[in-house]
């Protein structure tokens, strides 16, 4: 694209700017994104998983097509449809994605429009076959599915958007699941924004269980969650798959006298000072078919008279002391970075759809981009490099300056010679290429 926009420097007059440069691109680094996908088989799978229903009589942008350059231009950075008007015609998009044009605002549009609910299974079934790829490239033999909700403002008359009394607001209220160890975004499914932080999430995680421990059967699966997370249901659906769990539970007057009834002091208490004190006993609720492992947390302020009581119920097994209980739970704070990092970054929590059901979909394809940003960083990135945000990421090796040059025989992208990351850059190109001999 052209501009006939010329503006003169101040600072320097002899110095006038205008986008006149030609087929450059500023998203060179997109090749190593496409590496990765190449190397997870991520065309074949989605070709083989998502099936859309096609209406059109005549076409020149298939469904695969528009699907890759939607989840391309979220991992580049760009969060509107608007900015296909324009990509459509970058030179490093089309040769990545393998096309000579490609869909504009109003294509990407209409392909949301063929989306129906038996395709948000499809895509979650994409998301996990990417996930077990992932898997085996690591050897990961441990999972942790932590597990909370979180929210989604809206605009408007959207479908299915409530008042949230937790956020004191109007929107949507997802659920979402993480690798605690990895940061894999798991799954997530769109609710409407009046729905309870637990409603459905038997049938939520329930899947993750049985999946994990019928293909993977050597994988330690544990689930963390928040008190709003401290059902039956939860406890039992991990009982059930194998699966162990460490999950937040509210304070109430039964397990309150259990603490007090704990709590030790002894003859030389030294009041001025901070104390803490950890015990083990068995607890069972009115709604539960069994006693389980309820593990207690007293802290006293220094001064203070009182304790304060915090309490895990978990199926960990007694030689799990409850010091290291509380410390496994307090890691799930992570999560509330991946959440972040998923909203910031990959705009997940982007609802400017009328229909609850596009806005779905939308999620979902947040959620494939943050993978495959996930992928790279812990597949081939240096280890001191696996912390990095996004945002670090697009800057240090995706917004690289570049030319495609074509020969008869031949298409070389040619990257800016002042790329101040190259050597990164083809360190994680290298691994990606090894990577390729392990799926």
């Amino acid at each position: 694209m052209t501009s006939l926009h010329k503006k003169q420097i101040k600072f320097n007059s002899n110095i006038t700017i205008s986008h006149t440069g030609g087929r450059l691109s500023s998203d060179s680094g997109l090749v190593l994104v496409k590496e990765l996908m190449n190397t997870f088989g991520f065309s074949d799978l989605a070709k083989r998983l998502l099936h859309l229903k096609e209406n059109r009589a005549y076409f020149i942008h298939d469904n695969l097509a528009i699907f890759e350059q939607l989840i391309m231009q979220l991992t580049a950075g760009y969060s509107t449809d608007s900015s296909a008007n324009i990509l459509r015609h970058d030179p490093v998009f089309q040769v990545i994605l393998g096309r000579n044009q490609l869909a504009s605002q109003s294509s990407l549009s209409r392909f949301l429009d063929r989306f129906s609910e038996e395709n948000l299974d499809q895509l979650q079934s994409l998301n996990q076959s990417l996930i077990d790829k992932a898997r085996l490239i690591r050897n990961d033999t441990e999972l942790i599915i932590d597990i909370d909700s979180t929210h989604s403002d809206t605009f408007g008359n959207q479908e299915q958007t409530d008042y949230n009394a937790h956020y004191q607001t109007y929107g949507y209220h997802p659920l979402v699941a993480f690798d605690g160890l990895t940061g894999d975004f798991l799954k997530a499914e769109l609710r409407s924004g009046n729905q309870y932080t637990s409603k459905g999430v038997k049938a939520f995680i329930e899947p993750l269980l049985q999946h994990y421990n019928h293909s993977l059967p050597n994988t330690d699966i544990l689930v963390r969650g928040d008190s709003g997370f401290a059902t039956p249901e939860v406890y039992e659906a991990c009982e059930a798959n194998n699966s162990h769990y460490v999950i937040r539970l509210k304070n109430n007057k039964k397990v309150s006298q259990l603490a007090e009834k704990s709590v030790l002091y002894g003859e030389n208490q030294k009041w001025e000072e901070r104390e803490v004190q950890y015990f083990s006993v068995p607890y069972q609720a009115k709604s539960w078919s069994k006693p389980r492992r309820l593990c207690i947390r007293s802290v006293r302020e220094g001064g203070e008279l009182l304790f304060q009581h915090t309490f895990i119920v978990t199926n960990l097994s007694k030689n799990v002391s409850p010091e290291v209980i509380f410390s496994l739970y307090a890691k799930r704070g992570t999560m509330e970075n991946f959440i972040k990092e998923a909203k910031a970054g990959f705009y997940f929590d982007k609802t400017d759809s009328p229909r609850f059901l596009e806005n779905h979909v939308r999620m979902l394809m947040s959620l494939l981009a943050y993978n495959l940003i996930n992928f790279l960083k812990t597949i081939g990135f240096d280890e001191r490099d696996k912390g990095l945000t996004v945002q670090s990421i697009r800057l240090k090796l995706l917004k690289v300056a570049g030319k495609l040059v074509q020969t008869g025989r031949q298409v070389y992208l040619k990257l800016s010679s002042y790329h101040v990351y190259h050597k990164e850059f083809y360190a994680v190109f290298d691994r990606l290429r090894r990577s390729h001999s392990w799926v």
